[in-house]
């Protein structure tokens, strides 16, 4: 792994965060490097999903890879913000 390739992941991390944040509803009691971590776990059995299914060798960008991530990441942040709400 590179140097780039790890800024790209957090790059890409931190977008698919934040959309996944974004879809749910209310407010989420969790940090911005939390979410970041989510986005980044969230992007990356997203894409193995997406290789396992046969959709990310796709010409241009891979919509359902991004949906996949998109998804995943709203799962990630709405469980850790509810283990998180069951903790206080």
């Amino acid at each position: 792994m590179t140097i780039a390739s790890i800024l790209g992941a957090i790059v890409i991390g931190a977008i698919v965060g934040a959309v996944g944040r974004l879809l749910l509803p209310g407010r989420q009691p969790i940090g911005w490097i939390l979410t970041v971590v989510v986005g980044i776990v969230a992007a990356l059995i997203g894409t193995a999903l997406a290789q396992v299914l046969g959709v990310a060798t796709t010409n241009g960008i891979d919509w359902i890879e991004l949906v996949m991530q998109f998804a995943l990441a709203a799962v990630g942040v709405g469980l850790v913000a509810g283990l998180k709400r069951s903790r206080v």
